[in-house]
């Protein structure tokens, strides 16, 4: 595994996949890791593998396999799953305004996570953070995939990183929120006890 870094916010993680279901299983991770207002831009040729880790995504976001549609069918499709999954394909697009009469646009401020194919055929869509897979094929060993995690922002930096194995996915919400407060109060549970008296402790 390789790493590239430029910048506090921005981190690149660089994997290899040994065959589909290494790739399934990449997805999977991702799924299980995603949290509202997430965005994923998924980015390689035809057959490099983005459809298979889509499908582990959903099923690592909790949902039902029969509910996944083929891509081909559907520009923007969304599934219930723990959150919601919105599934966008931008293959057939021509170009941004198309793209807009999707309403895909509010799908960028919903409440659910957004993984996006083919995220390079449209240029002007993306937000400025989001974490982008890059798909590459390895010459010479066709089920392999050579795979780029670039996660720009702080939480999709930390997200990058958490699917490649080097940590954890930072959670979005703030101290107050329902995340931020079992973080809190986990954080507390754990601290050590101090003695302030004769048999009395904090």
């Amino acid at each position: 595994m390789e790493t590239v870094t430029a910048g506090a916010s921005r981190r690149t993680r660089r994997v290899l996949s040994g065959s589909a279901r290494a790739t399934w299983r990449l997805g999977h991770r991702l799924g299980a890791a995603l949290l509202p207002g997430d965005v994923v831009a998924l980015v390689g040729d035809l057959g490099a593998g983005k459809t298979q880790l889509v499908r582990g995504a959903c099923a690592g976001a909790g949902v039902d396999e029969a509910d996944v549609s083929s891509p081909t069918f559907a520009i923007v499709q969304t599934y219930r799953g723990r959150l919601p999954f919105h599934h966008a394909d931008l293959y057939r697009l021509a170009d941004l305004d198309e793209l807009y009469a999707t309403g895909f646009t509010d799908l960028l401020a919903g409440d659910g996570a957004l993984v996006v194919e083919w995220a390079d055929k449209v240029a002007g869509w993306a937000p400025a953070e989001l974490l982008e897979i890059r798909l590459e094929e390895v010459a010479g060993r066709p089920s392999s995939r050579r795979i780029s995690l670039t996660g720009t922002g702080v939480r999709h930096a930390a997200l990058a990183e958490a699917l490649a194995g080097v940590g954890r996915a930072r959670p979005r919400a703030m101290p107050g929120t329902k995340v931020g407060a079992r973080a809190t109060a986990k954080a507390t549970a754990s601290r050590p006890r101090t003695r302030t008296g004769p048999g009395r402790t904090t």
